[in-house]
């Protein structure tokens, strides 16, 4: 009886030890795998890139001092002005000019139709004008800024070859003629000196002629000067005139530029200047949401969600225009102030619904929510519009918060990778490029959650494929890539509302939403999705984690 009593009160402790060991397995296990999950979704050796609209570098003001000095080198030399081509040449000055009254004749209309001119201008007052046009500055230069890069600048290169030529950055609009900038020659003194030029799809001309310059080619495809003064042939070359003759909006051509013994070869790029699409910011001081942003979204038979995003919405921005896509069997109305409802036929789907609901913002911003979102004092929609304000980025997301607690921003990068005629391949994985600079809370990546702020037209140019009608959202970032500059910030959070639903908790609304979202055949959806990133997109094959 000793020895069983013994026994018994030592295996008490050991039990115990026993059923700590138990439990705390699966808590070590728990620990284990969120350690491994965080590791995998945090930045690992990214570096910093500073996303911020810049007003000019440092290059683009020694670029501008060379071409000052290169146009006044030659001012000692004399010339005469060619008025007829010289007046075509591109300057910052225009007119619109009407058609001077003429004999009113019956029918002389429908003949020959007269032209007409307007400034817009005058159909505003003086203080409306001038608030305007202070706020059409900033924005097109905000525009000028996001849209310009280094590889539009004008970059001449010096005379090694002896020629010298723009390697980048000539432009003219179709049809149009402009100054050929930074043409020259440099060599030793000879007793003739002379250069040619040679383009497929314009002419050449001089908008002023230069003593002791023979010319010969003026009005053509292929124009020779040659002279004993080098001094007055590369004064010549200053006022070089280029004609455009083939209308193409957006194409170049190829002007071979030589002397004896050398060639070189530059583009013109022909296309007409690029229209921006400029928003009134609307007054100054704080971001005015209402002027500057539209909530977008989707519904599909589920207005009972609908209705607490809209009324979450309008707890904090009560005057901000939502607009709604519905493609319901049985729409109901969805009324109230700054609401749009529009009713698709049944069952279009999910990104013909976007498309609907996005060509209809007229602000520069659009917020595309789900609508089973709920905003939140943490639904700061002030930032992201401020992001998009001080930086390149076009799109940039936000982090949805679950009822779980956990919050998600799905942060993707996307390669794509050459294959050759069998397609390219396609590379997504979790993560991001970089962190931006001034912004501790965003990064730069490629794609983003179903929670974001973009510029309206360049998700208008993007588009979202209508034949993805059910289970679609990456495909979007796919689309865009090469054209959306993408950024997220995981402190702008909306809520999820819960989707666990028990089978007898769930509403009828609910039921029949799971059908149409949740298939129980999935294998069109999938052949749908397949075939358009392997014809549509170019692809072979995709991989992912």
């Amino acid at each position: 009886m000793k020895f069983r009593l013994a026994f018994h009160c030592a295996s008490i402790p050991v039990m115990r030890l026993l059923r700590k060991k138990v439990f705390l397995v699966p808590v070590a296990a728990s620990l284990f795998l969120v350690f491994v999950l965080y590791a995998s979704w945090m930045p690992q050796g990214h570096s910093t890139v500073d996303a911020r609209l810049r007003q000019g570098s440092q290059v683009e003001g020694l670029l501008e001092k060379w071409h000052q000095g290169w146009a006044h080198r030659y001012d000692y030399i004399p010339f005469r002005l060619k008025e007829s081509v010289a007046s075509r040449v591109a300057h910052n000055g225009c007119v619109c000019e009407a058609e001077p009254n003429r004999v009113n004749l019956p029918f002389i209309n429908l003949l020959f139709p007269s032209v007409w001119a307007k400034y817009m201008n005058s159909t505003f007052t003086a203080s409306d004008r001038a608030a305007m046009k202070d706020g059409r500055i900033q924005q097109y230069q905000h525009f000028q800024w996001r849209s310009q890069n280094a590889a539009d600048l004008l970059i001449v290169a010096e005379a090694n070859s002896p020629l010298q030529y723009p390697v980048q950055g000539v432009e003219v609009r179709p049809l149009g003629t402009i100054l050929i900038p930074g043409l020259g020659l440099q060599e030793p003194s000879r007793d003739l000196h002379y250069v040619n030029l040679t383009a497929t799809m314009g002419t050449f001309n001089v908008a002023a002629e230069v003593e002791g310059v023979r010319i010969k080619g003026e009005g053509n495809s292929s124009l020779t000067l040659s002279s004993g003064l080098l001094a007055n042939l590369n004064r010549q070359l200053q006022f070089i005139t280029y004609t455009n003759t083939l209308f193409h909006p957006n194409t170049a051509d190829t002007v071979q530029f030589k002397t004896d013994g050398h060639q070189s070869i530059f583009i013109v790029r022909i296309r007409h200047r690029v229209s921006p699409r400029l928003y009134n910011p609307g007054s100054k001081g704080a971001y005015n949401i209402t002027a500057l942003v539209t909530i977008a979204t989707k519904t599909f038979i589920r207005y009972d969600k609908l209705q607490v995003l809209i009324d979450s919405i309008r707890r904090y921005y009560p005057t901000v225009t939502i607009v709604i896509a519905d493609d319901s069997e049985h729409p109901k109305p969805v009324i109230g102030p700054y609401i749009e409802h529009y009713i698709m036929p049944f069952g279009k789907g999910w990104f013909a619904g976007r498309n609907l609901a996005v060509s209809q913002v007229t602000t520069k911003y659009v917020l595309w929510v789900d609508d089973d979102f709920i905003f939140t004092a943490n639904t700061k929609v002030e930032k992201l519009v401020d992001m998009l304000e001080r930086t390149t980025l076009d799109l940039v997301g936000g982090a949805v918060r679950e009822v779980t607690g956990y919050t998600a921003t799905y942060r993707q990068t996307i390669v794509r990778e050459q294959g050759g005629l069998e397609g390219d391949c396609l590379h997504i994985r979790r993560g991001f490029h970089h962190v931006i600079e001034g912004f501790p809370n965003c990064v730069v990546c490629d794609g983003v959650i179903n929670f974001f702020l973009a510029r309206t037209e360049k998700v208008q140019q993007v588009g979202f494929d209508p034949r993805l009608a059910r289970v679609a959202h990456l495909e979007f970032f796919i689309d865009g890539l090469g054209s959306l500059h993408v950024g997220s910030c995981d402190d702008v959070i909306v809520s999820h509302a819960s989707k666990i639903k028990l089978p007898w908790g769930q509403s009828e609304s609910d039921k029949a939403y799971a059908t149409f979202r949740y298939p129980s055949s999935s294998y069109d959806h999938i052949r749908t999705k397949d075939g358009l990133l392997y014809f549509k997109n170019g692809l072979q094959c995709m991989s992912s984690n």
